[in-house]
């Protein structure tokens, strides 16, 4: 790639002003966290495992875990700053997933103990999905959405699913 020469441009008042350096490509070294946390687009986040195994979502307030149950349900517990469970207040979830031009909608009812939301439909069958969960914390507030791909093979260096895994590979 040709570099430009710098140059110096001149303002109406015929002040010099110097020139702009060239940007940085982004790295983990010097990537910016002023616009957002961990966890939201940025490649280097720290995975963070949920107290029953699954992937912590950190975009919604309180962080939410979402796991796969045996039975391919999904399972939406939230989480205290500790990562330990709390009971769900006026939190509503609703997830759409599959494929695209078929998509599976799946819905939530909050457990008989209040402590996590568990979808009345189960996944489709396959192992990727591309899925969007839509968080609401309360009725008035505005909508949370996390999107990813849904792997459910199991990764070959740790005991998650890929969806949940923790370890450092690409995924």
């Amino acid at each position: 790639m040709k570099k430009k020469p710098l140059t110096t441009t001149t303002t109406a008042a015929n002040q010099t002003k110097p020139p702009k350096p060239p940007a940085k490509p982004t790295t983990p070294a010097n990537h910016d966290h002023s616009g957002h946390e961990h966890g939201e687009g940025c490649s280097h986040a720290k995975k963070i495992a949920g107290p029953n195994g699954g992937r912590v979502i950190t975009s919604v307030e309180p962080h939410a875990e979402f796991f796969v149950t045996p039975d391919n349900k999904v399972r939406i517990t939230f989480l205290n700053e500790q990562n330990q469970p709390i009971p769900v207040a006026e939190q509503t979830v609703g997830i759409v997933c599959g494929d695209r031009s078929n998509p599976t909608t799946l819905t939530f009812t909050k457990a008989a103990d209040n402590n996590f939301l568990l979808s009345n439909e189960t996944l489709p069958a396959g192992n990727n999905h591309p899925t969007i969960v839509s968080f609401k914390t309360t009725p008035a507030a505005p909508t949370v959405r996390a999107k990813f791909i849904l792997n459910l093979t199991d990764c070959p260096t740790c005991d998650h699913k890929e969806y949940a895994c923790t370890c450092s590979h690409s995924h």
